[in-house]
């Protein structure tokens, strides 16, 4: 059994790659591999708290009104209804997860 979940993504201009890396009724980890000019759209979750951990790269990360540059290693935390996303304004790939809970 492999412990290491690191996703190998390799995403595009303008492209978002996601990929699932563990999901209990507890907890949801989402990587997301973001290309040059590439967006997440902000959005919100009611009934979740979601961290980002930047793993690799920088992305200008968006909380309700505000927003930062984060570079890796970092860590953002969205508190529960308050609207999200992120975008890689950079030349290079940018890679984060998204830890989402409770799911249930």
């Amino acid at each position: 059994m492999a412990l290491d979940r690191y996703p190998d993504l390799d995403p595009d201009e303008g492209e978002v790659l996601t990929e699932e890396l563990y999901y209990s009724g507890d907890a949801l980890v989402k990587a997301f591999a973001l290309g040059p000019g590439a967006e997440v759209e902000p959005h919100e979750h009611a009934d979740q708290t979601n961290a980002f951990h930047v793993l690799d790269g920088e992305v200008v990360v968006v909380q309700g009104d505000e927003e930062e540059r984060i570079e890796a290693p970092g860590v953002v935390v969205h508190e529960r209804g308050v609207p999200h996303g992120a975008r890689n304004e950079s030349d290079d790939a940018a890679v984060f997860t998204a830890t989402m809970a409770p799911m249930e």
